[in-house]
Parts: C-alpha cells; sequence; structure tokens
C-alpha cells in the first residue's frame, strides 16, 4: 500500500467518537502537538470532550507537552465526512457493537483519502469482520489502547486478513512516534494480548466474591500492595523467572510447577447478587467521591509511577 503521508508526517488527526476512550486519545494527541478533528453523534459531544480534554491537562502538562501543543487545536465538526476530510491518520473508538463498527469503517473508508491509514480502538473484536464492507480493507488497522489513552502508554496493533502488512508496519511506527509502547501481535485473537491476561484475573476476583471467599475491598488491595507494585518494572513471566532464584525460569518451573489448583478460569453467573457486591463494594472503595474525583486521585497517583519509572529509565541510560 503507498502511503502519501509518512508516520513522522502526521499533522492532522481525526478522532471518531469522543467517550472515554476517544476522549482520551483526544487529549492525547493533542499534547503531542497535533491538529485534532473529532466528530460524534452526540448533541454534548463537543462540551463533554473538551470537559475531558480540560482534566487531562495538567496531568499531561506534568509529563511534557510538545512544541505548540494546545487544547485550542481541537475542532469538533458536525458530520463523520467533514471530520476526515483533512485526516492523516484517522482513529475510531465507537462503541462495542460490531455492526456499528462495520457501518462506521464504511462511511470512513467512503470519506477520506485512500492511503489515510485507519485505526480501531475496538477492545476485542477482530478487524477482518470490521472491514468486511469497506472498499479499501487494506488500510484499516486495530490499534488497541487502555483507560486511560492519555497516560497509559501500551497499544496493540494487529491487522485483518485483508489488511496490508505495510499497513500494520505504519501504524506501529505512528503509534510510536506519537510516544506510545506498542506491541504488534503476529496474529488476530479475540481480545488481543492484554484483555486477555486482564480479563483472567478479573475472572478469579468474580469467582471469590462470588463464593464468599474475598470482598471487593481485599480482591483490589491484593494487587495495589501486592504484585501490582511490581508490575510497573516487570511482568508475570520475568516474576516468576526471578521467583527461580538463580535457577530462574528452570527452577521456578521445576519447583511450583503449573498445575497448581488455585484458578478456576470459567466465569461464575453474573448474578444479581454478585452484581449487588460488586457495585456496593466498589462504591465503598470510592469513599464518597466522584468518578471525576477518582479519576484525578488514579491519575496523579500513576504520575508518580511514570515520573519514577521515568528516572528509573534516565539512570539506566547515564550509567
Amino acid at each position: 500500500m503507498h502511503f502519501k503521508t509518512s508516520p513522522t508526517d502526521v499533522r492532522t488527526v481525526t478522532c471518531i467518537g469522543a467517550g472515554v476512550i476517544g476522549g482520551g486519545w483526544v487529549a492525547h494527541f493533542l499534547a503531542r502537538g497535533y491538529d485534532v478533528r473529532a466528530w460524534d453523534p452526540a448533541a454534548d459531544a463537543d462540551s463533554r470532550l473538551r470537559r475531558l480534554v480540560d482534566t487531562a491537562w495538567p496531568a499531561l502538562t506534568e509529563l511534557g507537552l510538545a512544541p505548540g501543543a494546545s487544547p485550542d487545536r481541537l475542532t469538533t465538526l458536525a458530520t463523520l465526512e467533514d471530520a476526515v476530510a483533512e485526516a492523516d491518520f484517522v482513529q475510531e473508538s465507537a462503541p462495542e457493537h460490531l455492526d456499528l463498527k462495520a457501518d462506521l469503517f464504511a462511511r470512513i473508508d467512503a470519506a477520506c483519502r485512500p492511503d489515510v491509514v485507519v485505526g480501531s480502538s475496538t477492545s476485542g473484536f477482530s478487524m477482518t469482520d470490521m472491514q468486511s464492507r469497506t472498499v479499501h480493507p487494506e488500510r484499516f488497522v486495530v490499534g488497541h489502547p487502555f483507560n486511560p489513552p492519555y497516560l497509559v502508554p501500551l497499544v496493540e496493533v494487529v491487522g485483518g486478513t485483508r489488511t496490508a502488512p505495510t499497513t500494520v508496519e505504519w501504524a506501529r511506527a505512528f503509534y510510536t512516534e506519537t510516544g506510545k509502547s506498542v506491541i504488534t501481535l503476529t496474529k488476530e485473537v479475540p481480545g488481543f494480548i492484554a484483555n486477555r491476561l486482564q480479563e483472567a484475573l478479573w475472572r478469579e476476583a468474580l469467582h471469590m466474591i462470588a463464593a464468599g471467599e474475598a470482598t471487593v475491598e481485599q480482591i483490589d488491595r491484593a494487587i495495589t500492595d501486592g504484585p501490582g507494585l511490581r508490575w510497573p518494572f516487570i511482568g508475570p513471566c520475568v516474576t516468576f523467572h526471578l521467583a527461580g532464584g538463580e535457577g530462574g525460569m528452570a527452577h521456578a518451573l521445576e519447583h511450583f510447577g503449573i498445575d497448581a489448583p488455585w484458578s478456576r478460569l470459567a466465569s461464575p453467573p453474573l448474578t444479581d447478587e454478585l452484581k449487588a457486591r460488586l457495585i456496593d463494594g466498589s462504591r465503598d472503595l470510592g469513599n464518597g467521591l466522584s468518578p471525576s474525583e477518582l479519576v484525578a486521585q488514579r491519575d496523579s497517583a500513576m504520575l508518580t509511577v511514570i515520573r519514577a519509572l521515568r528516572e528509573n529509565r534516565q539512570a539506566k541510560d547515564a550509567g
């Protein structure tokens, strides 16, 4: 596939969908110095989007803005077609409904230049299914972020069966250019990588809460005050490797094995009682704070971790 614009020459990004994820992408691209054009069918999309950007901007400012970065470079458009007309790249973040995404892709495909790459924020749909109604399927690729996209660096990139390999590489290079940490999957898998790992932990949490084995507070503290403290630095595989001492992973596998009957990956029934425990327990953990106040607390805490990681990397580079 031929690209008129290289990943380093992108100037205008269009974001389709202005919810939590789409709005997070808007804030991220604005902070990296792009002109951002956005479209969302909701009547209050513009005001809601600008509030989200305003909420995210202090954290982004502390992390460091690109030259010329400004919330004033955001333009919301009345139609999808107007929004993508001048795009060098399009990021779609519509609700997780396959028919909706397939229809949106067809509209985007018809309205913007055929050489423009289109990324999707889908949490689990395959690009093969989503690109089925497009005329130029070769330029569509998954670019799956994590919430909030303006702070969490991970993006998982994977194409569909009709996506050009050069599109996958272009998307990888572009997301990297914007400051993201990119995983390029070798094949399509439902939920990609991180969501599947995250889901395994979530399902086990549901089992323990449903069985009365643990409370919501115990589940969350078990992660935040336990393995979660080391996950910003090393993942589960290296963690297991280090558990083997000098013998590394080989000793760990021999000593601990992998058949300990602890987790139950089949999801339990989501009964009304289980829903109530989850809802009430989560509300109790919020200590009466509103979602926006909790977001501010979360972002502040993540900034502390991000700063520490940055200082650690700088020290390693200097050494």
